[in-house]
């Protein structure tokens, strides 16, 4: 989306990017873990939306695709997750995951080297999103068996 606003928000930098995106029905929850994320020591880009004004969800998900193609963590959100996780997959490289428990999000990075978490605001509690983000950032890609399952995905496109 050509007229997405792109706002950096600082943080101190330690831990790296995470890159958030939503639609209006994640737009609460994007909001409350930026903090979160800036708490904890990364850099965080939000690509939008900007308010709970109804807007499309797709429009959301190439710019936060590109920035993790990049490098950055990314995190997107809209009303069940399910739409944005859709969208995401469509690109190669991107393993988006949606997740609703901590340990969804541990094994979406042990064994699929998840780098993007998806979570759907009407899904489940504030909480819980935060312990999903907080688990996705600090479980590393366990690789060995699952290094060759990961590239299979990505011949897949």
């Amino acid at each position: 989306m050509d007229d997405t606003i792109v706002n950096i928000v600082k943080g101190n930098h330690s831990k790296g990017t995470l890159v958030f995106g939503s639609d209006h029905g994640g737009y609460e929850y994007k909001e409350f873990l930026k903090d979160y994320a800036r708490d904890w020591g990364y850099t965080v880009i939000d690509c939008g939306t900007h308010s709970t004004d109804s807007v499309d969800f797709p429009d959301y998900v190439p710019p936060v695709v590109k920035e993790v193609l990049a490098g950055a963590i990314g995190v997107l959100l809209c009303g069940s997750g399910i739409g944005m996780s859709i969208g995401a997959n469509r690109f190669k490289g991107i393993r988006a995951a949606l997740c609703f428990d901590g340990l969804m999000a541990k094994l979406a990075r042990e064994h699929n080297n998840a780098n993007i978490l998806v979570l759907g605001e009407r899904l489940i509690g504030k909480e819980e999103a935060a312990s999903c983000l907080e688990v996705f950032l600090n479980t590393a890609f366990q690789g060995g068996r699952h290094e060759k399952r990961v590239e299979k995905l990505d011949e897949l496109m």
